[in-house]
């Protein structure tokens, strides 16, 4: 009789408040995980994406946020960031997916969802209605890379 190998999926969840250090929190949580899993060769991706995310919770959503990371059974690695805010952005958006421009030069912002649209293989974007997962309304921005 021969052995069945599970495919090597996992799941790690954090929570972060509302802090200007949650996006640093976040790259740091990636790189262990990663580098623990042995997802060396999209670390910097996934790392980058993450925090971009992140830092956008802080800056625009104006609450807590959760970060989760997934690796799906066939290589792939699944990024979810959750906030309180409704509103979905480009690229995040419903198809025909909406694209993000490039930033004007000497802009301070606007750099991060095109990062996105850049580096992940797949992304979008779900609202979160009353009641589900127990966090009242809000949204759930995800990438996949690998």
């Amino acid at each position: 009789m021969g052995t069945v190998s599970l495919p090597d999926t996992w799941v790690y969840a954090l929570r972060l408040p509302h802090d200007p250090r949650a996006a640093r929190v976040a790259r740091m949580t990636v790189r262990a995980v990663l580098s623990g899993h042995g997802r060396e060769e999209i670390l910097d991706d996934v790392e980058l994406l993450a925090s971009e995310l992140v830092a956008n919770v802080y800056r625009h959503a104006g609450g807590t946020a959760s970060l989760r990371l997934t690796a799906l059974g066939d290589g792939r690695v699944r990024v979810g960031v959750w906030d309180r805010h409704p509103y979905i952005p480009a690229p995040f958006g419903e198809p025909p997916w909406d694209r993000v421009g490039v930033a004007e030069e000497g802009a301070e912002g606007g750099r991060g969802l095109r990062l996105v649209q850049e580096y992940a293989d797949r992304w979008g974007g779900l609202p979160v209605g009353d009641g589900v997962w127990g966090r009242g309304v809000g949204k759930l921005l995800w990438f996949e890379v690998g």
